[in-house]
């Protein structure tokens, strides 16, 4: 199972991702937790501190010159397929059975740039991606910046992240046509933040054919833990058949393909 997750700042992506690779993890799954969102911080919603978080792979200079045979970070020639094989093992950090690794983000160049760190950085996706026997969880920005064409027919399921508003919407919109653009198979979106009793009738309408996976209950003990930089899981009980759902959702549709919308 390959799972990669988006939506708009500030919708819970980041809780999503952290609550359904512990939920696996400790069902004794191995999990491999992606922060591919350049503001990065699913190592404390995994309950790692950020002093203790790894560091982010896109800062790591030397080694992105090492194996794209860059010079001075932009030479005119790099390797676009450099070897990442050990690096997950070598830079993620495991907590309660979860194997984090944290991209960073490309800071020179813009939209699109071929440089040697964004190189490197869908390389390593690439890789994960297509290694087997584990699943992989990308927790990504309102984008695909780091998946291509040779990963996206790998995608179990990209989930994009929705509270019961018109902004989040418009931005779901807005992902599966970047989506479209790569063929991403499989998409689904998890409205979060759900009031007891509310009526997501209209929603679904305006999501236009995007399914719904599930949804997560809004729990103050939630946004409490993300205020404070800390793991939201043990809070997370009443959500925990919530999540189970998410996943058989996802397992679900594993194999289905969704009818493209631009």
């Amino acid at each position: 199972m390959k799972i990669a997750i988006s939506g708009k700042g500030g919708t819970g992506k980041t809780t999503l991702a952290a609550l359904l690779a512990r939920t696996l993890a400790d069902a004794g799954t191995p999990v491999i937790a992606v922060d591919a969102d350049p503001d990065a911080n699913l190592a404390s919603a995994l309950g790692i501190p950020p002093e203790e978080a790894p560091e982010p792979i896109s800062g790591l200079k030397e080694l992105i010159r090492e194996r794209t045979e860059s010079k001075n970070g932009y030479g005119a020639y790099f390797k676009i397929n450099p070897d990442v094989r050990d690096l997950p093992e070598k830079y993620s950090r495991m907590v309660h059975g979860v194997r984090l690794l944290t991209l960073g983000g490309v800071a020179t160049g813009g939209g699109g740039c071929i440089c040697p760190e964004s190189a490197l950085l869908k390389a390593l996706v690439t890789h994960l991606l297509l290694r087997p026997g584990e699943v992989v969880i990308l927790d990504m920005e309102a984008g695909i910046e780091h998946l291509g064409r040779a990963t996206a027919q790998t995608v179990s399921a990209m989930i994009i992240v929705a509270e019961p508003g018109m902004r989040s919407i418009q931005t779901a919109h807005t992902i599966r046509r970047l989506a479209a653009e790569i063929q991403i198979p499989r998409l689904g979106v998890v409205i979060n933040k759900v009031a007891p009793g509310a009526d997501l009738t209209p929603l679904t309408a305006k999501l236009d054919g995007l399914p719904i996976l599930g949804t997560l209950s809004y729990d103050a003990r939630i946004a409490h833990a993300d205020l404070n930089g800390v793991s939201p899981y043990l809070g997370a009980e009443p959500q925990a058949s919530e999540i189970r759902a998410i996943l058989a959702a996802i397992r679900k549709i594993q194999g289905q393909t969704t009818n493209f919308k631009n």
